[in-house]
C-alpha cells in the first residue's frame, strides 16, 4: 500500500492541505497526517483582497492530524508532501520536521511542496543546486539556501514538486502525481 506523509501545523493553508490529501486519495493512496501534536489542526485561509499589498487570512476548516511528528518513521512513506500557509514558518524550527524532511531528500523520494513549504525544505541544508518555486516573496530565503528559484506555477526537479501557492494546485498535483505513478502503481 501506497503511504504518502504530510507535515502540517496550526495555520497551514487549507487548500494546500485538503486538496492534495483529496487528489492522492484518488489515486487510492494512503495519506498519513503528521503535526507537532496529534489533535485537531486549524488551517487557514489566504486570499488576495483589493487595496492589500499581501494576502490577508481567515479561519479554515479544522483537520485531525493523524500522528504527531515525533511517531512518523519516514522509511514508512513513500512520498512526502509540504502545504504551505505560516505554519511552515514555525515548523521549520521543530527538529523532527527537518529530520524527517531531510530523509525525503537525502535518498531522493518523492517531496511535493508549495508556498512556504520550501521553509521546510531550507531548513534541511540540503537545497544546494536544486530548483524551485515557491511563493515568490521567499525567494531570497530559497537563494540564501543555495538553490535556484523560478517564478513559475509549478517546478519538478528530479524527485522535487514545487508550486507557489494554492492557485496552483492543479499543476502542482498533477506533475507529483505524474512523479508517483511508475515509482509506486496505482495503490
Amino acid at each position: 500500500m501506497v503511504k504518502i506523509l504530510m507535515i502540517i501545523g496550526d495555520a497551514a493553508e487549507a487548500l494546500e492541505v485538503f486538496y492534495p490529501k483529496a487528489r492522492l486519495e484518488e489515486e487510492g493512496w494512503t495519506v498519513e497526517i503528521a503535526a507537532p501534536e496529534k489533535r485537531a489542526i486549524q488551517t487557514v485561509v489566504h486570499d488576495f483582497e483589493p487595496g492589500f499589498a499581501t494576502y490577508t487570512e481567515k479561519r479554515g476548516y479544522r483537520i485531525d492530524a493523524d500522528l504527531a511528528i515525533e511517531d512518523a518513521e519516514p522509511t514508512s512513506y513513500d512520498a512526502l508532501v509540504l502545504p504551505g500557509g505560516r505554519a511552515p514558518e514555525y515548523l521549520r524550527n521543530h527538529g523532527r520536521v527537518v529530520e524527517v524532511t531531510r530523509h525525503f531528500l537525502e535518498v531522493g523520494k518523492p517531496i511535493a511542496a508549495t508556498c512556504h513549504g520550501p521553509l521546510i525544505l531550507a531548513a534541511t541544508g540540503l537545497l544546494r543546486g536544486q530548483t524551485l518555486t515557491c511563493y515568490p516573496e521567499l525567494a531570497r530565503d530559497v537563494r540564501a539556501a543555495q538553490g535556484e528559484f523560478l517564478d513559475r506555477e509549478v517546478v519538478v526537479d528530479e524527485d522535487l514538486v514545487t508550486a507557489r501557492a494554492w492557485p496552483d494546485n492543479g499543476p502542482w498535483m498533477r506533475e507529483f502525481v505524474k512523479l508517483l505513478r511508475p515509482r509506486v502503481g496505482s495503490s
